[in-house]
């Protein structure tokens, strides 16, 4: 939370976020994506890099999968919800 604080300090147009909610709790995970999104709300322009596919997907425009080094599925979010393979391997669906 404090990188977090320290690189908005600059009023940047694009954040990226690399793995944000790696070894959190679970509610300070739920706290992390709702600041994530107020600040796209906010026009700041989120690249995430994040494990934890469905609280990525909630708040992603666009998505893109990668496995093994390359880009497997790529699209809007409604893809990926919708995708059997990434219901299957992914969402546990």
């Amino acid at each position: 939370m404090l990188a977090m604080g320290r690189s908005l300090m600059a009023r940047p147009k694009l954040c990226m976020f690399d793995e944000p909610s790696y070894g959190l709790a679970p509610l300070m995970v739920k706290e992390l994506f709702k600041i994530i999104t107020v600040l796209n709300e906010q026009g700041i322009t989120i690249l995430l890099v994040e494990q934890n596919i469905r609280n990525a997907l909630e708040i992603a425009d666009r998505a893109y999968l990668l496995e093994n080094g390359r880009i497997v599925l790529e699209g809007a979010r409604e893809l990926f919800l919708h995708s059997d393979y990434v219901k299957k391997a992914y969402l546990g669906l």
